[in-house]
């Protein structure tokens, strides 16, 4: 296996950089993400045509770029490393490979030569705060649970007399849901009887569907809440058959890959911008970077950013370790950020710093696509390392009867009764 970059990933890499330190900084992330859409539009028509952002995972044959997820990777250490708010997780990530993957030539041939050319936004809407469950990164997505499982709530379809699917439910923390022109909806089918999940397509001016956006900690992923009351919907793919769960699982671990590259960048840049700051900040008549304190905490966290970086180009390679790498790079991110506002000192303690934007994509992502445990939990799960797999559980471990029929309850340790020595 070869490791090195290509030439032209490389100049993909310094070209996208360039653009993102002129036009995405602090002062214009703030600003875009207060507009309607929560991002800059011209910015991302720029990003589209001229590097060919939206589709660089595209196939040539549908107007994209035809490059593979490595290169998707190295384009999203980037966008982290700026905190770019924009449609390129939602619609390049997840929605255009499900597309296709799942779509009829018809329903490739119409959507992805937009989503490539970024005229088209889309949208993954799930059921409440399913998102990483549907994707298969913390739980397995089967029989449609995560869609509302065959009872009350979620999204439900039904098919009507004239043979047309209707949906009716909601979605909530819907990443840029509230703005996307195309809403790819999982909603569950077959009632109780005959679980299972399905995908929909559904327009952003059809009947019944009501949109709104959501306050958010992270407000570079912007999000909405997507309520359908009887809409009309298009059945992603052939027939009912086809297999969801599994392109959801597969799209899941190439997004994995991404976030992790995004968290490294914004990482990275975390750290940068603390190592800056430690240099020029004074304290006892010299700069506090030169303290051996401070010194041992940042060598400690570029060590932290370096594994966790060779940990995402790894799972570019391999998608397979997408979720284990994405895990990494969240502790990464975690520690950066929350080392960047400890050494910032008073000003970093403020909302208004720059620093808290760091800390707040690492406490959202962690929220959208974690916790790092159950990313680990369910990697292991997979890869056999319980045996049955009934050690895996969220029940309370003080629960004998949590683990499984294979868990039996043990003796509680007794303390052991030490001398006091008189002084």
């Amino acid at each position: 296996m070869d490791a090195a970059f290509t030439a032209e990933q490389d100049e993909m890499r310094r070209t996208l950089r360039e653009i993102l330190a002129k036009r995405c900084g602090p002062d214009e992330v703030k600003a875009a993400v207060r507009t309607a859409t929560g991002y800059d539009r011209g910015l991302w028509t720029r990003l589209a045509e001229e590097i060919g952002l939206a589709g660089i995972a595209v196939p040539e044959e549908y107007g994209g770029v035809g490059c593979g997820p490595a290169d998707l990777v190295l384009a999203c250490e980037e966008t982290g490393r700026a905190l770019l708010p924009s449609p390129l997780l939602a619609t390049a990530v997840l929605v255009a490979p499900l597309v296709r993957r799942l779509g009829t030539p018809g329903q490739r041939s119409a959507l992805l030569p937009p989503l490539a050319a970024g005229r088209l936004t889309a949208a993954l809407a799930v059921p409440g705060t399913a998102l990483a469950t549907a994707l298969g990164l913390t739980g397995e997505g089967d029989h449609g649970e995560w869609a509302g499982g065959g009872r009350a709530g979620g999204v439900q379809a039904r098919r009507g007399a004239a043979g047309e699917w209707r949906l009716y439910g909601e979605a909530a923390q819907v990443l840029d849901g509230h703005s996307a022109g195309l809403l790819l909806v999982g909603a569950h089918a077959g009632g109780f009887a005959r679980s299972r999940a399905l995908l929909f397509l559904v327009r952003e001016d059809a009947p019944g569907l009501s949109r709104a956006r959501q306050a958010v900690l992270d407000e570079t992923r912007p999000q909405g809440r997507v309520e359908l009351r009887d809409v009309p919907a298009e059945l992603l793919g052939e027939s009912e058959e086809a297999e969801v769960t599994g392109a959801l699982a597969g799209t899941g671990r190439t997004a994995a890959a991404v976030l992790a590259a995004e968290a490294v960048g914004a990482a990275d840049q975390a750290l940068t911008r603390t190592v800056g700051y430690v240099r020029q900040r004074e304290q006892f008549g010299r700069a506090i970077g030169s303290f051996q304190a401070v010194k041992h905490r940042l060598a400690d966290l570029y060590v932290q950013v370096q594994a966790a970086r060779s940990a995402a180009y790894y799972a570019a390679w391999d998608p397979e370790q997408g979720p284990l790498a994405l895990a990494q790079a969240l502790e990464a991110l975690r520690a950066a950020s929350a080392e960047a506002v400890q050494l910032h000192g008073g000003i970093g303690f403020t909302w208004e710093h720059d620093a808290h934007l760091y800390f707040k994509r690492a406490a959202a992502d962690e929220l959208l696509f974690g916790p790092v445990h159950r990313l680990r939990a369910h990697a292991a799960h997979r890869a056999g390392l319980f045996t049955g797999g009934d050690v895996l559980t969220t029940a309370d471990p003080a629960d004998p009867t949590a683990a499984g029929p294979q868990a039996q309850p043990q003796p509680r340790p007794q303390p052991r009764t030490q001398e006091r020595t008189a002084v």
